[in-house]
């Protein structure tokens, strides 16, 4: 699954095809230019709320309040009490800003939801059609900035670079940033949902070899070996403490967190959640009820700064943060300078970015069993599709039925993306009942879909045809496939960056004038979120080392046609060389074949066609007997159909190993 804003989308309506008509008597699109003005039912009313959040705003002196599409972690998916850009506007997309002053409201977000805004706002929101800060910025100033005034902001929103971003494209005119802790909007949302009641679980002994203890002794002697010798450790993104204590909740969808912050010294763990969701199971696991080094005491989630600022207020204290997951209200309670220490991550992201030996064991098995549940998925398509009743949610929703089958299956790990023709050509569609196409043998299909298990979280990308796809298609798809191979099966020097191998997953396509605008990897969890960071290939990703996981994920997209991406999750391992030592390589673990009516062999170098045999060969050694197990006879068989190697005869590409190995060191070369 992709991890960055796909450059090529475009509106889903747009592409949308044979979708569901739209509504008859006006449109499904709002219409503020006519009276009266046309709003369509899908449209919410937000008079009230604005006029409330407007009260609510003058005690405060402010012209401006800045309402941004996240929590105060800073997640990839939001709680829906955390939604509070969908409360005020309506707007339900994943990507947005809003923006309400004493007389106007605006929402910035991306193209791909630029329709599904003037569906679901009314006409007392306008809409930006830009997503950059500092587009809001000038619209802030453009609005009467310039003449001076406080915009407000809730603190615990904002990111670090969120609000140095805002202050630098604000410099320019009067404005003043108020950060306002007590947020405004949750003051008049009345009905906003409550947290989960469910009470957090530990993780079961069977799936855990470092115990909670073992982990916070590592974290304080990275602590005591930093020069710059910090006293505290502050953990502000969600993974962090879950990883920590080996706990899971279920606050944030797709995602088996809860809501926690943690403040980790030398002698003393605070951990702050909602302590009522602690089972007395749980806090004498946590050794809940003593203060000494190895107790955590339980403390409430809202007093988190409170407590911060009471442990800055000690002498001779310094506390070290990861600046990406730290929010701005607990970044500015850390004063004087010479109380603080930043680094991009904290160690305790870096350290569960590195799996030990049972975390890669059980993440292997996981993905073992989703290959079982992917594959009588696709088996089931061949068969389905040509009958005429299947669409893209019916097809979702099947996949995501098969997974829930598997032993430790705790749901999907993402809104499956399941895309047919043109809906393909948009990287992060999902179908909705406007926009679900039947599927069809006259048209590719690509299906983005993970599940979350007790041992292991998986991500896989399949793109299939059940017709005769055209030639360009076939081309397109196997110089996808080149690319994820290259990958694959490169060698690199330990500490290697994945932004220094990035374009091997576009070399292919680049030769025939073809590109994709996405990511090509990221981080794969434990039973935690599919997109963990730091690892994967974009600047800002840390150096691979052996046991990260990442997924390899290239794709092409040919607007209002089709969409094509092919994604592994692959483990890094230690590879003998002939003359150095401490290199690496990517161990595919990810175990369901390839549409090989897509892969035109002629394109493939000698090496690509043997590392794809062999990684067929791979997948008949390990999910051969677990298709025995689970008594699936018919989906052997079908793996080992599609599974049959490839003859090598078959190969004449022009591109060779040797010119790739060059390129590779070139690149190698730069780190």
């Amino acid at each position: 699954m992709p991890s960055s804003v796909c450059l090529l989308a475009l509106s889903l309506a747009a592409l949308a095809g044979n979708s569901v008509a739209a509504i008859a008597d006006g449109g499904t699109e709002r219409n503020c230019s006519v009276f009266p003005q046309y709003l369509p039912s899908t449209a919410v009313n937000t008079t009230v709320r604005l006029q409330a959040l407007r009260e609510a705003m003058r005690p405060q002196n402010i012209s401006a309040y800045i309402i941004p599409g996240t929590d105060a972690h800073l997640s990839e998916y939001l709680a829906p009490r955390d939604n509070r850009v969908a409360f005020m506007s309506g707007f339900t997309g994943s990507a947005g800003t809003a923006v309400v002053t004493l007389t106007k409201a605006v929402l910035w977000t991306d193209s791909r939801y630029w329709v599904q805004a003037e569906r679901q706002m009314d006409c007392n929101w306008e809409l930006e059609k830009d997503v950059s800060i500092s587009s809001v910025a000038d619209w802030l100033i453009s609005e009467g900035g310039a003449e001076g005034g406080e915009i407000g902001f809730d603190p615990f929103l904002f990111s670090l670079k969120t609000q140095e971003d805002f202050s630098v494209n604000l410099a320019q005119s009067n404005c003043i940033l108020k950060s306002i802790p007590d947020n405004l909007v949750d003051g008049l949302w009345t009905d906003r949902p409550p947290i989960v009641p469910d009470k957090l679980i530990r993780l079961p002994d069977r799936v855990i070899q470092r115990s909670w203890q073992m982990k916070v002794e590592h974290i304080r002697n990275q602590m005591r070996d930093n020069p710059y010798k910090p006293t505290a450790l502050l953990l502000s993104a969600l993974d962090e403490s879950a990883w920590l204590f080996n706990l899971r909740g279920n606050d944030i969808p797709y995602n088996p967190f809860f809501y926690s912050y943690t403040l980790l010294t030398m002698d003393e763990i605070w951990l702050f959640l909602h302590i009522d969701r602690v089972t007395e199971e749980l806090k004498v696991y946590l050794n809940a009820s003593c203060t000494q080094s190895l107790c955590v005491q339980l403390k409430s989630y809202d007093s988190v700064r409170t407590s911060l600022m009471e442990y800055v207020g000690r002498p001779g204290v310094k506390v070290w943060l990861g600046t990406e997951y730290t929010n701005y209200a607990l970044y500015e309670l850390v004063t004087p300078q010479d109380k603080l220490l930043t680094s991009s991550y904290s160690p305790v992201l870096t350290t569960k970015a590195v799996k030990d030996e049972t975390e890669q064991r059980i993440l292997r098995d996981a993905h073992v069993r989703d290959a079982v549940a992917v594959m009588q998925f696709l088996m089931w398509l061949e068969t389905a599709v040509p009958e005429g009743k299947e669409t893209e949610l019916t097809a979702a929703r099947y996949v995501d039925d098969r997974r829930s089958k598997q032993t430790d299956s705790r749901g999907p790990s993402f809104e499956t993306i399941s895309a047919s023709g043109p809906n393909a050509a948009l990287a992060h569609y999902s179908p909705t009942h406007e926009t679900s196409r039947k599927l069809t043998v006259d048209e590719m299909y690509l299906v983005d879909s993970g599940g979350q298990y007790l041992d292991g979280t998986t991500d896989i990308t399949r793109t299939v045809h059940w017709g005769t796809p055209t030639e360009m298609q076939r081309e397109a798809f196997t110089r996808v496939l080149m690319g994820n191979i290259e990958i694959s099966r490169t060698i690199f020097p330990s500490g290697t960056r994945g932004v220094n191998m990035e374009m091997l997953g576009r070399r292919a396509l680049w030769e025939v004038g073809l590109n994709y605008g996405h990511g090509t990897g990221h981080g794969v969890g434990n039973y935690f979120g599919v997109h963990e960071w730091p690892v994967g290939f974009q600047g800002n990703n840390i150096p691979f080392r052996a046991g990260m996981f990442t997924s390899i994920e290239p794709g092409y997209y040919r607007e209002n046609d089709f969409g094509i991406r092919i994604e592994d999750v692959a483990v890094v391992v230690p590879v003998h060389t002939k003359y150095g030592v401490n290199y690496l390589t990517f161990e595919t673990v990810s175990l369901v074949p390839y549409d090989r009516k897509l892969i035109d062999t002629s394109l493939l170098s000698i090496e690509q066609l043997q590392w794809l045999n062999s990684y067929y060969e791979t997948i008949r050694t390990l999910m051969g007997p677990e298709l025995d197990r689970q008594g699936l006879h018919k989906e052997k068989e079908w793996m080992l159909r599609h599974t049959e190697p490839f003859p090598m005869a078959e190969s004449s590409a022009s591109i060779c190993s040797v010119s790739l190995t060059a390129l590779t060191a070139a690149l190698l070369h730069l780190i």
